[in-house]
């Protein structure tokens, strides 16, 4: 490390607790975007009008511009400066969020949606990075765990802020939140954040424009599928170009000098089980949740607001759950535990699937619900710990990194194939066709989650001691 990186990267003078502070607000509001526009797309449809992949497209656009930047985001900043970045990132999340509140149509929204998510996916892989140089080795555990709950309970509320402020102000304030929240952490972060550099490695330009490229194609050529016919020629462009590219990405993995994601690393049994486990995880859950929170206020008539509330069981529930699955993995492994939680949510989608009319109750409901939030706590825990035992210390970053991206790849893969298949069986015109397209959706989104639990068990045994301490030595290396 250089002489200027040792002094820079010394003791933050704002301390740790503004670190937390700036560092959870920012992380919290990227979290929050992910599925915050979800019980708001009634209201959006209603006013900028738009079809069921316009609707796709408000959510695809931020979590595939997050996912396939979100490393190079990291790079970036431990190449020019981690705190410049951070900044850089917020700034233009911050412009991106009032943009989407101003959208007079529905592609000045989708655009927006995008360059918010070009924003997340610089500053919230930095997020973390700055929280560490900021805090005492001794308290970091318990930095870790609050800046961690922020973001969990971002995740968990997001469908229920978006519903109340769409009902009781207007969908543009699920936008206009952001706006004051970043305007006040910019000069927190300017102030009281010190600068640090990375290892300075070369940016991997290649890749990310072969991973980009062929994820929009793929994703594009989904979307586009049933309105514009999957012989199309649009539509068979979009996803041979897309496979073409990201079998290029594929073998630049291989073969490049300084790839973003060396496919080395899935020479590792655990490290490909748990990253494929967590792709198809993302895909039966956004999926199903993007049309869930939609059939509960289309078809059952809930408010946004009761829309939202209603869906805490599934989405809250791992704020409960994830403190058994940590206590479970440590006696018992991972492996059982994730591929249990997975289990659980195949089955809480497929219990929705079987109880769906135009006129369930919500009590038939809930246990659906329930059974699917359970199975998403016990995955969270366990899985991060998984990852990071997966691959060498050296590795940890790169693993991470691979891993969140996947996560945000399955989100948009997701709601492309389910609202796909929702489209071809289904559709708007009325309760009884939204229900005929939204049960089996649900029974591919519970395929996918069932096929995610079989990925899970792959994952080779492992004593849990052994496990719990080389995770703790990746985090370790992955944050310092």
């Amino acid at each position: 490390m250089s002489e200027k990186t040792e002094k820079e990267s010394g003791p933050r003078r704002g301390g740790a607790g503004w670190a937390l502070v700036i560092t959870s607000v920012a992380g919290f509001m990227a979290a929050l975007d992910n599925l915050v526009v979800t019980t708001a797309l009634p209201s959006i449809r209603k006013d900028l009008g738009g079809a069921l992949d316009d609707l796709e497209w408000t959510v695809s656009a931020y979590t595939l511009t997050f996912a396939v930047l979100l490393m190079f985001g990291a790079a970036l900043g431990d190449r020019f400066g981690r705190r410049r970045l951070f900044i850089t990132g917020l700034t233009i999340f911050t412009a991106a969020s009032a943009g989407a509140a101003l959208a007079p149509g529905i592609n000045a929204l989708i655009a927006a949606r995008a360059i918010q998510g070009v924003g997340a996916a610089i500053m919230m892989p930095l997020t973390l990075t700055l929280l560490t140089a900021a805090v005492p080795a001794a308290k970091r555990g318990t930095m870790y765990g609050i800046w961690g709950a922020v973001n969990g309970l971002a995740v968990a509320s997001g469908p229920l802020i978006g519903g109340s402020l769409t009902e009781h102000v207007s969908w543009q304030w699920i936008f206009w939140l952001n706006v004051p929240l970043g305007l006040l952490t910019l000069p927190l972060a300017r102030l009281r954040l010190n600068e640090s550099y990375g290892t300075g490695a070369p940016l991997d330009l290649v890749g990310t424009l072969l991973a980009s490229g062929g994820l929009f194609g793929i994703v594009y050529g989904l979307i586009r599928g049933n309105p514009d016919g999957w012989t199309s020629t649009t539509v068979l462009t979009g996803l041979i170009a897309g496979g073409v590219l990201l079998a290029g990405f594929v073998a630049h993995g291989m073969r490049g000098a300084n790839p973003m994601l060396p496919m080395r690393l899935f020479r590792s049994r655990a490290f490909s089980a748990i990253n494929a486990a967590s792709l198809l995880m993302f895909v039966g859950m956004f999926g199903s949740i993007f049309l869930l929170s939609q059939f509960l206020q289309n078809v059952i008539g809930y408010s946004p607001t009761e829309a939202g509330l209603r869906m805490l069981p599934w989405t809250g529930m791992p704020m409960i759950a994830a403190p058994l699955a940590g206590f479970l993995s440590d006696r018992i492994g991972g492996r059982p535990v994730v591929a249990t939680g997975l289990a659980l949510q195949a089955v809480g989608l497929g219990w929705f699937a079987v109880i769906l009319s135009p006129h369930v109750s919500y009590g038939a409901q809930l246990p659906a619900l329930i059974v699917s939030g359970i199975g998403m706590g016990l995955y969270f825990a366990p899985a991060a710990n998984l990852v990071m035992s997966s691959v060498r210390p050296s590795e940890q970053g790169i693993a991470s990194g691979a891993n969140n991206a996947l996560r945000e790849v399955g989100g948009a893969l997701g709601i492309a194939v389910l609202a796909s298949v929702f489209s071809a069986r289904g559709g708007y015109g009325s309760a009884q066709a939204f229900v005929d397209g939204l049960a089996p959706a649900l029974w591919v989104g519970a395929a996918a989650v069932a096929a995610a639990a079989a990925s899970a068990l792959l994952l080779p045994r492992r004593a849990p001691s052994a496990r719990a301490g080389v995770a703790r030595e990746g985090v370790r290396e992955l944050v310092g």
